[in-house]
């Protein structure tokens, strides 16, 4: 992991980094504030992020309206500490020394905000132990 001094950095990747990524570093980003980098993608990336995920987020109070799908880069994983995978599969690249957590997680895409809440919640239950292990509070 980072030395203390340094932020440790987190990617979250699905394959069209349009719902359970997206949320995912909603939630850190939200959750953790400066104390985690944060970073999404997705191997095929949609054009934009599921309107039925952008209602569960903001029905918590968090906004991710204006993000967008962004493609997966070798920098971005190279760049990161862990590397949290959600139904990407093979298409991930692996490199040494990286830690890697792939969280089974019904896919939201064509699903409703009824169907996309309880993968929300989820999903903030995951965010909220993988902040106790990697920057707990009290830890800058």
């Amino acid at each position: 992991m980072s030395s203390p001094a340094e932020r440790p950095s987190v990617l979250f990747v699905c394959i069209h980094n349009a719902g359970r990524s997206q949320m995912a570093a909603a939630y850190l980003t939200h959750l953790a504030g400066d104390r985690v980098q944060v970073r999404s993608a997705g191997s095929a990336p949609a054009d934009t992020i599921n309107p039925a995920v952008v209602e569960a987020m903001s029905e918590v109070g968090i906004d991710i309206s204006a993000e967008a799908p962004k493609v997966l880069t070798v920098e971005a994983v190279r760049a990161s500490d862990v590397v949290i995978t959600m139904g990407c599969g093979d298409t991930c690249p692996v490199f040494p020394g990286k830690r890697y957590l792939d969280w089974a997680l019904p896919d939201p895409a064509g699903r409703g905000v009824d169907a996309v809440r309880p993968i929300r919640d989820e999903i903030e239950r995951r965010i909220r132990g993988l902040i106790d292990e990697i920057a707990p509070a009290g830890q800058a």
